[in-house]
């Protein structure tokens, strides 16, 4: 990515509307290049400050995406504290925090509904302004409580300021990126603003056979219906058209049991392979400014998401000696989604006890429908595999047959949420919170009923304690609940999520703010946590899960900001420790430490010039047999200022060639890439 923009610069002060309904909001202070957030809505839909916030916080900020090339959503996530990115095939990847699965994703602070807890193809982060994610239950936000973390996706809004920026790429593999950001006021009162963002990419990969074109396309306008109101309205296109795509992975053991490894580049994909996406979303809100502190605000999302699957699985282990063992299992899937939702809120404050407090009152409901077609191919169904066919791609092009509708389901959710931020001495704040969910769906799947309908009140429960100018106690207790999309073998639904979680912590806030820095600890108890097989199910054609009971508890690190002028940093430490029910080690896939950090330094001597590092660290993993080891990664950035308007930059990502399995979640699994990099040329205007 080219370095920031005249659109960026002005964010400081008239930025996008975030998710408390505001149209200005304070994303990375007067300077484009920092990595400081003032603000987040995320954790109580109230606007409150990192320090103010009585969970656990990380925002990646338009420049750490920028500086790293952050472009796609599982780069970005690999370097957010305290999440694990599970990508075991190249199109389909799972998300974990505090040992629990992530399925709360929102945009501007509203969120879909019943998120599938998959993420299929690459979400391209060139439309955000900033992603915040707060780990631990966050059911004001969600709608439905989940003990991991809420996803919040801040998207770009048009400014005050007529400018933008674009960038060319070129890297490893013979990747092509392309990028524009720009910015226009459309009125000369600047009443009116426009704002457009596109990028492309293609290119290839370590995994033999892959190759990967992808196209986004952003608009969205804003208007000033009067002095106190605001209206916006956006549309988002991306198109993905992924070949040599792989569905499972390369298999962990041998039919003895023993480890296997491979060359990185070894796949189970076939030439003919293929996962085309597109994924539509239309948007529109409306902000007023009542007066005296109060607000309101209405939100309107639709979304459409398509996918054409061409697909071909293997399933057994080898006999170390003949190397047969090895069968076929090729799908072929047609999916159509529809998702609508609407969210209207009123927040404001008053005064009580002498000082100020805050409120924020709303409703949601959200509606989706969602279909599924597969073609048979029973003819090349359990076909004996020659390693040439199984690992080389000579399996040939199945004989598919017509496709038949075999899930076809509704959703439906209704909420009511309200949060009181009571401040009843100066330096002790109360938050206090709810929602009411009720959650329906009715249809199908695979010849299975698909049929739920749960109502749940979730309480929350926050307060801080100011303990100096800069430092401040917390303590938190959230409650979960959350219907599950994931099935048994036979197809059956697994019960709800249930369960509570309890968080404290000390948060301190430096330099006017620039620096953040938060230590927390937690204890989640769960019932009915999805437990992957590792295998397939032979009526879904889906990964098949069983429940049991876990709990969590853990500690975590967290800093972000600019600790010495030029130098921006964010990271963290984490560590998470999960039991079954009988006290014994549970989803031992996912790491008991992890550490993530970046850093970028602007000589004040020479501010044409940008250079940074970006660290990730993983501890010791097993899963039914298969072992990851400890493992670090490191990734280097520098950039510099040939001009004031254009900018030469270098990435080299991974270099020190680390190799590790990106996920031992399942019985089979991907390599990750080696070292790589990435030349960009940005201009500004």
């Amino acid at each position: 990515m080219a370095g920031a923009s005249p659109a960026h610069a002005d964010d400081a002060a008239e930025a996008a509307s975030d998710a408390t309904g505001t149209d200005r909001i304070i994303v990375t202070g007067a300077l484009p290049d920092s990595y400081v957030v003032d603000n987040q809505s995320t954790s109580t839909r109230l606007d409150l400050s990192m320090r103010e916030t009585p969970q656990a916080v990380a925002v990646i900020s338009r420049a750490q995406i920028e500086d790293f090339n952050l472009d796609s959503l599982n780069d970005l996530l690999r370097m957010t504290n305290g999440v694990n990115v599970e990508a075991a095939e190249s199109d389909r990847t799972y998300y974990n925090a505090r040992g629990f699965d992530i399925v709360n994703f929102q945009f501007d602070g509203i969120g879909q509904p019943l998120a599938e807890g998959i993420q299929i193809g690459s979400v391209d982060t060139a439309t955000f302004e900033r992603v915040e994610v707060v780990r631990g239950a966050t059911g004001l936000l969600s709608l439905t409580g989940n003990p991991s973390a809420a996803v919040n996706f801040i998207r770009k809004r048009p400014t005050s300021e007529t400018g933008g920026y674009a960038s060319l790429s070129y890297g490893s593999y013979d990747t092509v990126r392309g990028d524009v950001d720009v910015n226009t006021v459309l009125t000369e009162n600047g009443h009116l603003r426009a704002r457009f963002v596109g990028a492309y990419e293609n290119g290839g990969s370590n995994l033999d056979f892959y190759q990967n074109s992808r196209l986004t396309l952003y608009g969205v306008v804003s208007a000033d219906l009067g002095p106190d109101t605001v209206a916006t309205v956006g549309y988002s296109w991306q198109e993905s058209d992924p070949k040599g795509v792989t569905w499972g992975g390369v298999p962990f053991l041998d039919a003895d049991g023993n480890q296997l490894t491979y060359s990185r580049s070894t796949t189970t994909a076939q030439p003919w392979t293929s996962w085309d996406k597109i994924d539509r979303n239309l948007f529109g809100d409306i902000t007023h400014e009542f007066g005296n502190g109060w607000k309101g605000k209405v939100s309107v999302m639709r979304r459409g998401y398509s996918s054409d699957a061409k697909l071909f699985y293997i399933y057994g282990n080898q006999d170390p000696d003949t190397g047969e063992g090895l069968y076929s299992w090729p799908g072929a899937y047609l999916d159509e989604s529809r998702e609508t939702t609407v969210d209207a809120n009123v927040s404001g404050s008053f005064q009580a006890f002498g000082l100020e407090q805050q409120i924020v009152l709303g409703g949601n409901f959200s509606q989706s429908r969602n279909q599924e077609w597969e073609a048979e191919a029973a003819a090349d169904t359990g076909v004996a595999l020659t390693e040439e066919q199984a690992f080389g791609g000579a399996y040939p092009y199945p004989d598919f047959g017509a496709y038949t509708l075999q899930a076809d389901f509704k959703t439906k959710m209704y909420s009511a949420y309200g949060s009181l931020r009571l401040s009843p001495v100066q330096p002790l704040h109360v938050i206090l919170g709810g929602n009411v969910t009720r959650a329906e769906r009715n249809g199908t799947s695979y010849d299975t009923p698909y049929i739920f309908a749960k109502t749940k009140f979730l309480p929350f429960a926050g307060l801080t304690l100011d303990l100096t100018s800069s430092l401040s106690a917390y303590a938190s207790y959230s409650t979960i609940f959350n219907p599950q999309v994931y099935m048994r073998e036979d197809g059956s639904l697994l019960d709800p999520l249930e369960g509570k979680t309890y968080e404290a912590g000390i948060k301190g806030e430096w330099f006017s703010g620039k620096l953040n820095a938060a230590i927390a600890v937690y204890k989640t108890d769960q019932q009915n946590v999805a437990q992957s097989t590792g295998t397939l199910s032979t009526v879904t054609g889906q990964y098949a899960y069983t429940q049991a009971d876990n709990s969590s508890k853990g500690f975590e690190f967290d800093v972000s900001g600019e600790p010495l002028p030029g130098l921006q940093l964010t990271g963290g430490y984490a560590y998470v420790d999960i039991e079954d029910a009988d006290g014994n080690a549970a989803r031992t896939f996912i790491p008991h430490h992890t550490a993530r950090l970046s850093a970028v330094y602007t000589p004040q001597a020479l501010p044409a010039l940008r250079v940074g590092a970006s660290a990730r660290y993983q501890s010791r993993i097993h899963n039914d047999g298969a072992v990851q080891g400890e493992y670090a990664v490191v990734d280097l950035m520098a950039r510099y200022k040939l001009t004031r308007n254009v900018s030469l930059g270098v990435n080299v990502d991974n270099v020190t060639n680390a190799k590790y399995w990106q996920s031992l979640e399942w019985s089979q699994g991907i390599y990750n890439a080696p070292t790589t990099w990435r030349g960009t040329l940005g201009v500004t205007f």
